[in-house]
């Protein structure tokens, strides 16, 4: 079935890091070693350069293209900063959900008591204005 992949192992896609001391952030693959492992840097988000299994990365839909393979960390960081990768990433509906998924888990009770009274407030709004729009077409 050609074309059912989307995403790639190559030279110069993104991959987020799902386990590890780096879980959570993104690196680029530079070189790949075998057909389960490759080497990956992130210069930009503090990921040194590492060989890694596949097992510990997922695959995002950005691509560096052009990216020459075994590129040095300076060179890397050019080419991400050239592409604006990290800004891509940041803007992907992928890192907004990671985002607010930290932004939860960092809440405490308090905060979690307040946005429960919030979102009640704005269900009460919302329900009076049904409401309205119902009796208004009665």
């Amino acid at each position: 079935m050609p074309g059912s992949f989307k995403r790639l192992v190559e030279v110069g896609r993104v991959v987020l890091i799902n386990r590890g001391s780096d879980s959570g952030k993104i690196a680029t693959i530079v070189e790949i070693v075998d057909h389960r492992r490759a080497i990956i840097d992130g210069p930009t988000t503090d990921v040194k350069r590492q060989v890694i299994p596949f097992s510990n990365v997922v695959l995002t839909d950005i691509v560096v293209k052009s990216l020459p393979r075994g590129i040095g960390s300076k060179r890397l960081a050019a080419f991400l900063e050239k592409n604006q990768v990290v800004e891509a990433w940041q803007k992907s509906g992928w890192a907004q959900k990671l985002a607010t998924r930290q932004r939860r888990a960092n809440m405490s009770d308090f905060d979690r008591f307040k946005l429960m009274r919030l979102k009640k407030q704005q269900r009460d709004i919302v329900d009076r204005q049904v409401a309205l729009l119902n009796k208004e077409r009665a």
